[in-house]
């Protein structure tokens, strides 16, 4: 009865139209009139403290760090460098999205904001050079969602902090499976590229290489430092999200000299907003995740998987293709808040790693990003390429497919995941 209190007033404020995290303020009253034990104050002090968190000070960052990037000159340079490596190779624009994804997600760490990047360069490129234009979009979409896999990573912070999972842990563990998915599209556009009606562009010279390098360094060097200052301990994930905000803007202003002081003020304005919707989301989701687990709901949800608890790659593929299945209906920061309460007890008690787990949770979330009717990345990619979404979605379907089988090999093989993690961090 109580999952169908959760089930049916979570649903029906968002089937009347209310915004995701009044849905879910609705659902957490729903569920304390249901087991009889309304607090106007505690549904407050729950609210309130759902965003008093400092971890989550990194996802603010993180979003400032990408509108600076863009607007700063780094995202252009970094393309610029991917586009002097390889772009001289047959379907060479397909392989320079490629790459400028994994650099990019590797700064940003949000899909929507790196998606926008890529195509604001790069269709416009692809389009002139005669490429597809549904596969270009495609291509383009699917590389956006590397973001939320490699580090640094909007998508772990909300689930670290959800789920009390370590951060650092679960950023340094998502870096080969973001490999992994870039590799995925890389040999993907490869079968695919053999029928582009394009020409390879000229090879460059060694000297344009080095001259892109140069340029470009300052962009190409963020990524390690973020990633090794980890590492070595050297700060906290909240503190490299302002390492790679205050870095995007020094480069962006005083060493690229891109970034003009009238620039900021959109940019500053576009983080804020995001982040307001973000944050706003944590907070009503952690009152909802309270309930739950006053209400036993995992417990019951256990028991409907209780079969499966001693089969741990059983239950991971069930868990998976729920995941799927919600992940089509619903966007990524709310699919993730609301699954990981019910969920992360079941995996605890399964003897699962919390950080295998949230690493292919998050991936799975990041796949829906590209699943209609929401597909939000999708919605970019249309928005920016000026191409119907019918189009795009057939475009994607190849690269789509591609990432999915990264999911299902690493659900079958959990060490691909775990042994370089513990590398990573040091067990």
């Amino acid at each position: 009865m109580t999952i169908l209190v959760f089930l049916v007033s979570l649903l029906g404020a968002m089937a009347l139209g209310m915004p995701i995290a009044t849905s879910l303020l609705v659902c957490g009253v729903a569920l304390m009139i249901h087991l009889d034990a309304f607090d106007a104050q505690i549904l407050a002090q729950n609210l309130i403290g759902g965003a008093d968190s400092f971890p989550l000070m990194a996802v603010p960052f993180f979003m400032l760090a990408g509108e600076l990037m863009n607007a700063g000159g780094l995202s252009k340079r970094i393309i610029a460098f991917a586009m002097a490596l390889i772009g001289h190779v047959r379907g060479g624009l397909g392989y320079v999205a490629v790459l400028a994804a994994i650099v990019m997600a590797s700064i940003s760490g949000s899909a929507v904001a790196d998606t926008a990047a890529l195509a604001a360069l790069l269709i416009p490129m692809m389009r002139q050079a005669g490429y597809r234009l549904d596969r270009s979009c495609g291509l383009i979409a699917a590389g956006g969602i590397i973001a939320p896999v490699i580090p640094p990573s909007i998508g772990f912070v909300v689930f670290g902090v959800a789920a009390g999972v370590s951060i650092t842990r679960l950023f340094l563990a998502g870096i080969v499976p973001g490999l992994l998915m870039g590799l995925a599209l890389a040999i993907t556009w490869y079968v695919l590229a053999k029928d582009e009606p394009v020409s390879a562009l000229p090879r460059p010279s060694v000297k344009s290489i080095v001259k892109a390098a140069l340029d470009g360094f300052w962009a190409l060097l963020l990524p390690f430092m973020i990633i090794g200052g980890m590492k070595v301990g050297a700060f906290t994930p909240t503190e490299a999200a302002v390492v790679a905000a205050v870095y995007s803007l020094f480069v962006g202003m005083f060493v690229y000299r891109e970034l003009k002081v009238e620039y900021l003020r959109p940019a500053f304005l576009a983080a804020l907003k995001m982040s307001a919707s973000v944050m706003f989301l944590v907070a009503a989701a952690l009152v909802s995740a309270w309930l739950i687990t006053i209400a036993n709901i995992p417990a019951e949800v256990g028991a409907m998987l209780g079969p499966l608890i001693e089969y741990k790659m059983l239950l991971m593929i069930a868990m998976m293709l729920l995941v799927v299945v919600v992940g089509t209906a619903l966007d990524f920061i709310p699919t993730v808040l609301i699954l990981t309460p019910v969920l992360m007890p079941i995996v605890k008690q399964a003897g699962i790693d919390p950080v295998y787990f949230g690493v292919l949770f998050i991936m799975n979330n990041a796949i829906g990003l590209l699943t209609p009717p929401v597909g939000t990345v999708l919605n970019v990619v249309c928005a920016v390429g000026r191409i119907p979404m019918d189009k795009v979605i057939r475009g994607v379907m190849p690269f789509l497919l591609a990432q999915v089988a990264v999911l299902v090999l690493l659900t079958l093989f959990p060490e691909i995941v775990m042994v370089p993690a513990k590398w990573f961090y040091g067990r």
